[in-house]
């Protein structure tokens, strides 16, 4: 049983957005998804799936996306990213899960889960600056201010957890709370504050050139959107210091 990561599916089944317009990678990308991890995930792993994984805009919407994720191998651990406008309250989520018989996803809001030998949780995060902010009319400070509250409850859950396995916390974001000259400083102070060594985030496409995993103040940042892994599922086995 193992462990995997991989962000920004970028599903589009009810809906007419091509990814091919971002790059030569995106070409029949649903595709390499779906041929790619059934070659390497099991029924007994477990993928976690950090944002941005349809283009729907309502639940009903996303019905198609979430029936291809579930029909894919393994166990799935979805979080929002920015393009999620189908997200709801978690409680809505979970019921329109139960009601489709969508029983190998489950979501990451507020809270943590224990898999196999780690506990996982995250956020969404925000973007580096509020230059690059590309939603209209959003308080940038308040957002940032709002994520790391809700990363703050994601750590309570995750410490938890922690305290009563002694195994280590993975958290993963949407957007990269470091990247390049660009640091969030306050999820950084958070991520401190819980001694957490590894994080995964999504978000950043059409770079390829970037090496997978940098550290920063001692945390380890691993890109793992799509793209960039050429949507191959990767097994995670967090650095250790």
């Amino acid at each position: 049983m193992s462990l995997f990561s991989i962000a920004d599916l970028h599903l589009s089944l009810s809906a007419d957005k091509p990814m091919d317009k971002f790059g030569s990678r995106w070409t029949n990308y649903m595709e390499k998804i779906d041929r790619r991890w059934r070659a390497i995930v099991g029924n007994d792993d477990t993928v976690i799936v950090p944002g941005d994984i349809s283009w729907a805009v309502d639940l009903e919407g996303a019905l198609a996306d979430l029936q291809f994720i579930h029909a894919l191998p393994g166990k799935k651990i979805l979080g929002k990213g920015n393009h999620d406008y189908w997200w709801s309250t978690l409680r809505k989520m979970e019921l329109f899960l139960s009601q489709h018989s969508l029983s190998s996803i489950r979501f990451l809001q507020n809270n943590a889960f224990e898999v196999e030998d780690y506990i996982v949780t995250g956020t969404r995060g925000w973007y580096l600056e509020e230059k690059q902010q590309t939603t209209e009319n959003a308080d940038f400070a308040r957002v940032v201010a709002r994520e790391n509250i809700r990363l703050q409850l994601c750590l309570k859950e995750a410490s938890k957890l922690q305290d009563k396995t002694g195994k280590p916390i993975l958290v993963y974001f949407h957007f990269p709370p470091v990247y390049r000259d660009f640091v969030c400083r306050e999820f950084l102070d958070t991520l401190h504050a819980y001694a957490i060594q590894n994080c995964y985030f999504g978000h950043i496409h059409g770079i390829y050139e970037a090496p997978r995993t940098t550290v920063f103040e001692d945390i380890s940042m691993t890109m793992i959107s799509a793209d960039f892994l050429n949507f191959v599922p990767m097994i995670t086995m967090p650095i250790v210091y």
